[in-house]
């Protein structure tokens, strides 16, 4: 096994359990404990992990980003809700914005039972899931790979965002907050996001529960810039009287 993949396979667990022994690992990977530890420097280093005496635990920070392939596989069942959902507001022959984030990978599966739709996306990983679609028109930004993120980005992606008028932008984020507004990891995400807003008549923030009254790093818009929220869980009383208030729609599973 590499190191990266091994690595990842932490990530996992610590995403899964919120931290980890050098000593399990060690045992689980059949490898020295040296090696663990060494493993474990690198995702501290990278501020993923916090290390601890005999172990580590996650670096909870709402601004630092796991890897895509990690990412993807943390609340499967949230991401499917929200994809199922998120397909009842999309109309056959729509022309769609969708991110770089694992949640849109989520909503194009969703979606591949609708008829003509235009997608444009910054997500290699969307591309390669709509590549067998046949009667759709798929558009990729174009820009520079960004590592780990599967995700184009840089002045080329923002310009070739822009260049499309749609009916629907589907974004995610990091965080939602009632005084910051939306924020993102990321910089660089925001400033495609924040294009993706401005190109579409209608913005869907696609977020999952745990990012309410989150913030991080990079804010991409007001709360008062989308039109419809999202989510895998009924939001609390207080969210749904601001989104209420702003005429902002709010879906949730019933």
């Amino acid at each position: 096994m590499l190191a990266v993949e091994r690595r990842n396979l932490i990530l996992e667990e610590l995403q899964k359990n919120k931290k980890v022994i050098v000593s399990d690992l060690a045992r689980d990977f059949e490898v020295s404990e040296e090696t663990i530890r060494r493993d474990l420097d690198r995702l501290d280093k990278d501020g993923l992990a916090i290390k601890s005496y005999g172990g580590a635990v996650i670096n909870e920070n709402a601004s630092i980003d796991m890897p895509f392939n990690v990412r993807k596989k943390n609340n499967i069942p949230g991401k499917q809700k929200i994809a199922e959902l998120v397909s009842t507001l999309i109309d056959d022959g729509d022309h769609i914005i969708l991110d770089p984030s694992t949640t849109a990978v989520f909503i194009a599966k969703a979606l591949k039972d609708k008829s003509r739709l235009t997608v444009i996306t910054n997500s290699i990983e969307v591309i390669i899931e709509l590549s067998d679609v046949s009667d759709w028109n798929v558009i990729s930004s174009g820009g520079r790979v960004k590592e780990g993120y599967l995700a184009l980005v840089g002045p080329h992606a923002v310009d070739g965002l822009g260049q499309y008028n749609v009916e629907k932008a589907i974004i995610s984020c990091k965080g939602i907050d009632i005084n910051k507004g939306v924020t993102d990891g990321n910089e660089q995400f925001s400033e495609a996001k924040q294009t993706m807003i401005k190109s579409a008549q209608q913005t869907i923030l696609a977020v999952d529960h745990s990012k309410f009254d989150n913030l991080a790093f990079s804010k991409i818009c007001d709360i008062q810039n989308l039109d419809t929220v999202v989510t895998d869980e009924k939001p609390s009383d207080k969210w749904l009287d601001i989104f209420d208030s702003m005429g902002i729609k709010c879906v949730y599973p019933q």
